[in-house]
C-alpha cells in the first residue's frame, strides 16, 4: 500500500473511491455530501461504523470523537470493509484536533496498514487487497493549516511501524513446521542483510559455552536445535541504550508436562515475544533511531521424548542459580532467565526491556487485548504505559509484592519454576525473572507479559484474527521519545 501526500483540496484530487469520517455525528459538516442518502440507509456514524455509497464512490466511517485511538480503529474498519470492493486508490481528507499535533494523522496511516492486513500464506485463494495507493489531502477537517513536512514525517513513522507490526504478525502466524528456531535465525540474517543492523547467532556449541543450561534443557526434546539471536542498531552517538529481550518459543507443546489438546492449537504463537523483538528492530533501523538497540531473542522448542527435560529436575541457570523443575510448562521463564543474563552479560544498558506470552494467569488478570507490565522499579514501567497511551496498545501495571515472591520458594534449589499457589501467576512468573536481573539492571528493567493481545481468535479494533504484533508499537512509541532526549 502507498502514500501520497498533497496540497490539493479534496475535491480536485482524481481517485476511485472518497473516504469520509463523521465524527461525533456531525452530518451537517463540510465534507458530507450524502445526508439523505446516509439517512436513507440507517447510518448512525457510531464508532468504527461504515457505509458504502456504491453509486457515488465514497465510503463513510463513524468516529465517536477525533482521538488516535479512534481514528486507527476506524480507518481499519474502513479499509476492511473494502477488502473485496475492486477500487485501487482512495482519497481522504485530514483530521486534527490539534494543527501543531500530527499524531492523528499518524494513527490514520497505521490504521490504513494494520486494518488491510491479512494471512493467507496456507490457502489456495488468496485475498487481495484492491487500495494500492491512499492519496491524503492536507485539507483539514477544523480548517486547521498543516505544515506538509511534519505530516510527511509523521505519516512515515506511521508506516514504518505499521509494517513492522505486519512482519511480526507474519511471522507469528507460521505455523510450527515452517517456523522452527533456525528459521528465525534466518530472518533476523536477512534482516541484517538488507539494513545497518548487526547480527550475531548462537548455536547449541555456543550455548554450552555460554553455560545456557536451562535453555539447553528446554530444547533438549526437539529436533530443532535452539538459537539465541542478537540484533544490533548502534548510531554514532545514541541517546541511550536500550536491550529488548525476546521469548521465541516456536511450539511450546507443554513438554512433559503435556498441555490438554486444545491447549496446543495457537502455541505457534509462543514466540511473540521474540517475533516482537525482530519487527521492533527492523522498524528502528529503518526509522534509524538515535538509540543503540539490542534486541535478543531465545529461539526455542518445547517438545516430549526421551531426552525431554523432567519434573523433579534440578537445573543451573547461565548465572550460577539452581532451578527445581515442577512443571515443565513453565518452560519460557527457563530460556528467558538464560537470555537475560546472557543479554546483560553483553550489554549494560540504560534500560532493559522483556517480551513474552509468559502465563495464562495475565489473561485471567487483565484480559485478551491487555499487556501486563512489572517490574521493580516505577520509571521503566511507566515509560511503557506512556507509550501505550499514544501507540494504540493496552498496557497496564501488576505490582511485585513479597508475599507472592515467597510461593516461589525450594527446599532443594535456590528457586522453583513455578508458585505453590494457584494464583497470582503472572506476578510470580514476573519476580521468577527477576532472580536473573544483575544489580546493575535491577531498577532499569521492566517485564511485559503480552499473553493476552499477542494472539485473538477475532478481530478486534486494527488487530486481525490471529497475531496482533503486540509489542511493537508501544516499543517503538518509547524508543522515539527516548530518540527525542
Amino acid at each position: 500500500m502507498n502514500f501520497d501526500l498533497t496540497i490539493n483540496p479534496i475535491n480536485d484530487i482524481e481517485a476511485d473511491i472518497e473516504l469520509i469520517i463523521i465524527i461525533d455525528k456531525n452530518f451537517k459538516h463540510r465534507f458530507v455530501q450524502d445526508k439523505k442518502l446516509l439517512k436513507k440507509s440507517g447510518f448512525k456514524a457510531t464508532q468504527d461504523e461504515t457505509c458504502l455509497l456504491i453509486e457515488k464512490d465514497r465510503l463513510y466511517v463513524g468516529m465517536d470523537s477525533l482521538t488516535s485511538s479512534n481514528m486507527r480503529t476506524a480507518i481499519a474498519s474502513a479499509i476492511r470493509s473494502l477488502s473485496s470492493a475492486q477500487y485501487e486508490t482512495l482519497k481522504v481528507a485530514s483530521y486534527m484536533n490539534n494543527p501543531k499535533c500530527t499524531a492523528i494523522l499518524r494513527a490514520m496511516v497505521e490504521g490504513a496498514v494494520l486494518g488491510a492486513y491479512s494471512f493467507d500464506k496456507y490457502k489456495t485463494s488468496k485475498s487481495e487487497q484492491s487500495i494500492a495507493e491512499i492519496i491524503i489531502s492536507i485539507e483539514e477537517y477544523n480548517e486547521y493549516s498543516l505544515d506538509i513536512k511534519k505530516c510527511a514525517i509523521a505519516l512515515n513513522k506511521g508506516q514504518i511501524t505499521a509494517e513492522a507490526t505486519n512482519f511480526t504478525r507474519d511471522i507469528v502466524n507460521i505455523t510450527p513446521e515452517d517456523c522452527y528456531p533456525k528459521t528465525m535465525a534466518n530472518i533476523a540474517k536477512d534482516l541484517a542483510k538488507d539494513s545497518s543492523l548487526e547480527c550475531k547467532i548462537l548455536k547449541p556449541k555456543e550455548l554450552r559455552a555460554e553455560k545456557m543450561e536451562t535453555l539447553l534443557a528446554v530444547a533438549r526434546a526437539s529436533r530443532h536445535k535452539p538459537r539465541v539471536i542478537h540484533l544490533t542498531h548502534k548510531p554514532k552517538n545514541p541517546k541511550a541504550i536500550i536491550t529488548l529481550v525476546g521469548k521465541g518459543l516456536t511450539y511450546d507443546s507443554g513438554g512433559l508436562s503435556l498441555k490438554p489438546a486444545d491447549y496446543m492449537v495457537t502455541m505457534k504463537s509462543d514466540k511473540s515475544g521474540g517475533s516482537a523483538v525482530l519487527g521492533i528492530m527492523k522498524a528502528v533501523s529503518e526509522m534509524n533511531l538515535d538509540v543503540e538497540v539490542h534486541g535478543f531473542v531465545g529461539a526455542v522448542e518445547n517438545m516430549i521424548g526421551g531426552d525431554a527435560y523432567k519434573p523433579d529436575d534440578v537445573l543451573i541457570a547461565k548465572n550460577g542459580k539452581t532451578i527445581e523443575i515442577r512443571n515443565t510448562d513453565a518452560e519460557g521463564r527457563l530460556v528467558l532467565a538464560d537470555v537475560l543474563c546472557y543479554a546483560q552479560q553483553e550489554v549494560q544498558a540504560d534500560y532493559l526491556f522483556d517480551y513474552a506470552t509468559l502465563t495464562g494467569a495475565s489473561v485471567v488478570a487483565v484480559g485478551h487485548y491487555t499487556s501486563s507490565i512489572m517490574g521493580n522499579a516505577d520509571e521503566p514501567k511507566d515509560m511503557m504505559i506512556t507509550a501505550a497511551k499514544s501507540s494504540g496498545e493496552l498496557a497496564t501495571k501488576l505490582d511485585f509484592n513479597n508475599y507472592l515472591k515467597k510461593t516461589l520458594k525450594s527446599e532443594i534449589a535456590d528457586i522453583c519454576n513455578i508458585s505453590n499457589v494457584r494464583y497470582g501467576g503472572a506476578i510470580t512468573a514476573g519476580q521468577f525473572l527477576e532472580e536473573f536481573i544483575d544489580e546493575n539492571h535491577k531498577d532499569k528493567w521492566a517485564h511485559i507479559d503480552i499473553a493476552g493481545p499477542a494472539f485473538v481468535e477475532h478481530v478486534w479494533g486494527e488487530n486481525p484474527h490471529g497475531a496482533s504484533g503486540a509489542g511493537v508499537r508501544i516499543t517503538l512509541r518509547m524508543l522515539e521519545k527516548l530518540a527525542r532526549g
